[in-house]
């Protein structure tokens, strides 16, 4: 069995593909398991001094791996450059403080020696999404190789290349040891017969639906699970807010990637005084947005990653107007070749299906909160919990109000983003532990007590 790639600019076909069988995910398993057993016992020092020399590499190849992002998922080029720019960043800070972060605890007790010490769980396998589909890999796999685990991913089957074959390559012209990072090629079969092989550990980034479904496949066998799912963040805009910066980051923050990506700000939550000020400069801030061929560094937005994304947006937008929502702003696909969309702002308000589903695609709804605790309210009001914004010129009252949200991630005067020095993940059904910082790392280690009397 084989599938395509197609280039969702011009609809054309990228390559094809071999489906990988589950007998040839089980190699790679055995595989990455032997490996396991060597790389486990090199010195904290070196799996670190290969880290960066990973993410110097990367830092000169990012041309052409963001190339590679643009042409597979659309994400404009101006954007892919960042993302893989972050992928070094992410092995620089973990080259840089891995072993600080796995050094024994010592504990004070009655006993004579007492301490916590942190070891690999083994075999990680990752099921990888195709917005962000390098710095995702590599945000997920970097921590657990350097802290001693082996890792296989299973990229999207959108974005094959830049989101596993070219990490593969990478790993392999830094000499790490064969089959400590891999990845497995394929569909939803391939990914199945992955968690369900002799791996240690698992982790997904994706949708709630896949997350609930290789939960219950993971820890059938008691596997450690992380997942980081959808959202639905609101961005809330109190009525002291500065109008010009607050609009221009909004649009920004909502049509990064197409609207494609978790951590977007989704709903738009405006304290009613303000809301007609705040709407207007969102419209004419998103209206300026270039919207075009990818791979031109001067186009904001280009396409959405296939057809039916683009189908799903419109029927979001469309039942949202059964429902009596107002498009104020765009509304409808482009006609032209590619998955175009215009960038699309809207009043609404939280029962409608542009807010109770994650809107994944360029849809900004706007809603209109009489004051600060209908705003807390309304931005609770949801079964996600990634991230969330507040915009405020009172930073202490921002800071407050952050206590009353609930989400993995709360950021004042700024859009939520995953940041390597500290833990990214959501609550509710936005996902279950934590990737990044030392608490992702903890995530893939065994931490064992020890005691010596």
């Amino acid at each position: 069995m084989k599938f395509k790639t197609i280039n969702p600019a011009t609809e054309e076909v990228i390559k094809e593909y071999d489906i990988m069988t589950k007998d040839g995910v089980e190699n790679k398993v055995k595989n990455a398991r032997k490996a396991f057993e060597t790389w486990k016992g090199i010195d904290i020092k070196e799996r670190s001094k290969l880290i960066k020399k990973l993410g110097k590499r990367i830092e000169r190849k990012k041309q052409k791996i963001a190339e590679a992002i643009t042409i597979e998922m659309g994400k404009a080029i101006k954007e892919s450059i960042p993302e893989v720019e972050k992928c070094a960043r992410i092995c620089e800070y973990f080259g840089k403080n891995a072993k600080k972060f796995l050094k024994d605890e010592k504990i004070k007790t009655e006993f004579q020696e007492s301490y916590v010490m942190f070891e690999p769980l083994g075999v990680v396998g990752s099921i990888m999404p195709w917005n962000f589909p390098m710095s995702q890999a590599f945000r997920f796999a970097v921590p657990a190789i350097i802290a001693g685990n082996v890792q296989i991913i299973k990229p999207s089957s959108t974005t094959p290349y830049s989101g596993g074959l070219v990490v593969e390559e990478l790993f392999k012209a830094c000499k790490f040891p064969e089959h400590v990072f891999s990845a497995v090629i394929g569909d939803a079969t391939t990914g199945t017969a992955l968690i369900e092989s002799d791996i240690n550990a698992a982790s997904l980034t994706g949708s709630v639906e896949t997350g609930s479904k290789i939960a219950q496949l993971a820890t059938k066998d008691i596997k450690k699970v992380v997942l980081e799912l959808g959202g639905s963040d609101p961005f809330i805009v109190l009525n002291d807010a500065e109008i010009e910066k607050t609009a221009t980051v909004a649009a920004a923050g909502r049509f990064l990637n197409c609207g494609q990506s978790c951590i977007a700000a989704k709903r738009f939550i405006v304290i009613k005084e303000i809301a007609e000020q705040f709407t207007q400069r969102f419209i004419e801030v998103t209206r300026n947005m270039k919207v075009g061929d990818p791979m031109d560094p001067n186009t904001d937005i280009g396409p959405l990653v296939r057809e039916s994304q683009r189908q799903l947006v419109e029927r979001q937008i469309k039942m949202s107007v059964e429902q009596g929502a107002k498009i104020l702003l765009g509304g409808k696909r482009i006609e032209r070749k590619g998955y175009f969309f215009e960038p699309t702002i809207m009043s609404a308000t939280n029962s409608m299906t542009i807010c109770k589903e994650e809107a994944f695609g360029p849809a900004a709804p706007v809603i209109i909160a009489q004051d600060e605790e209908e705003a807390i309210r309304i931005a609770n009001d949801t079964e996600y919990g990634l991230g969330a914004s507040i915009w405020t010129e009172n930073r202490e009252k921002g800071k407050m109000l952050t206590k009353r949200i609930q989400a993995g991630v709360v950021f004042v005067n700024k859009t939520p983003r995953s940041d390597p020095r500290l833990p990214f993940g959501g609550i509710k059904k936005s996902g279950m532990g934590r990737e990044l910082d030392r608490y992702g790392l903890l995530e893939m280690v065994n931490i064992k007590s020890v005691i010596i009397n």
